[in-house]
């Protein structure tokens, strides 16, 4: 099937299938993929710009679908996204930014590969970390394994000792949340997470959930369930913006983005009703092999010079 937009040749069903595969992904650990849908698009032929930008515009779409379903289960805190958003969209813009500054001083590819990998293999050595030792400790209150209505407001992490002290810190405003459990907690430390978040966006691509999810579990203290709906909540807002940017720069394939839609709508329905039947601990674990994924795609192109 021929795309005029983007200008290239690609099978519907090639792009229904990575659809449904991050659908699936995105509803159940609150990422946008887009480390998976950037390649993908890419080793079909289109062009980085529209990879870029069509695959913000699916993101969106993908994400409304996995956050309604989310939503109807309890695991959305909308206060919480409507805050992180205004964090993430700065952090974005800084991002992008530092890409301007590193693209003047001629490393930009280097750099910013040399970045993500060291994120990447960061953020899934921590939780490999993290969740065995969780899950230890939970065998022995028998709660190890599958557990049906496993979602809590409160959640079982290694790392509860720090985030606790995290939340006891009195910086004015405070505001509560609710709907995830916490009485009290710093509004700054909130725009914190959300901007660096919007920051490693900006700076590697996609809506960087890889990021954010795993901060809103250990720095903020958000159930697992609840980080990952509202995460997904506050990606259909940046990931709008980012859409409308690129959308102007005419680097947005609309018709790819609904193809990859029409699978993705599935797939995301399937990913959140599945965390239902996960321990929070056990959904950190299954998230580690995500960031490597993205690491191995990096190092490909960054040892062999070949664009996927």
């Amino acid at each position: 099937m021929f795309f005029p937009i983007s200008g290239t040749h690609i099978s519907p069903i090639y792009l229904v299938i990575v659809g449904f595969t991050i659908g699936i992904l995105g509803g159940f650990f609150g990422v946008g993929g887009s480390f998976i849908a950037g390649p993908a698009l890419r080793l079909v032929g289109v062009d980085w710009n529209f990879a870029v930008g069509t695959d913000l515009a699916h993101i969106v779409g993908k994400s409304a679908v996995a956050v309604r379903r989310h939503r109807a289960l309890g695991n959305v805190d909308l206060k919480l996204g409507l805050v992180m958003a205004l964090g993430t969209i700065a952090g974005a813009e800084a991002g992008a930014q530092l890409i301007q500054m590193l693209k003047r001083a001629g490393n930009v590819n280097l750099v910013v590969s040399v970045v993500s990998i060291v994120v990447y293999f960061s953020i899934s050595v921590f939780m490999i970390w993290e969740s065995q030792k969780t899950l230890r400790s939970l065998k022995g209150r028998a709660q190890w394994g599958l557990v049906k209505g496993a979602k809590s407001k409160r959640d079982h992490s290694a790392f509860g000792p720090v985030t606790r002290a995290i939340q006891r810190l009195k910086i004015w405003p405070m505001i509560a949340l609710p709907t995830s459990g916490i009485k009290a907690i710093s509004l700054w430390m909130i725009l914190l997470v959300a901007f660096v978040g919007g920051l490693f966006s900006g700076f590697l691509g996609g809506g960087a959930g890889y990021i954010r999810m795993p901060s809103m579990v250990y720095v903020l203290g958000i159930p697992t369930h609840l980080a990952v709906g509202t995460d997904l909540f506050e990606i259909i807002i940046s990931a709008s913006y980012g859409t409308f940017t690129h959308a102007v720069k005419g680097n947005v394939d609309i018709l790819i983005a609904l193809v990859m839609h029409t699978g993705a709508a599935i797939g995301a329905q399937i990913g959140a009703i599945s965390t239902q039947y996960f321990t929070g601990p056990k959904i950190r674990l299954a998230f580690v092999p995500l960031p490597l994924i993205g690491a191995a795609i990096v190092i490909y192109t960054l040892f062999t010079g070949h664009k996927l």
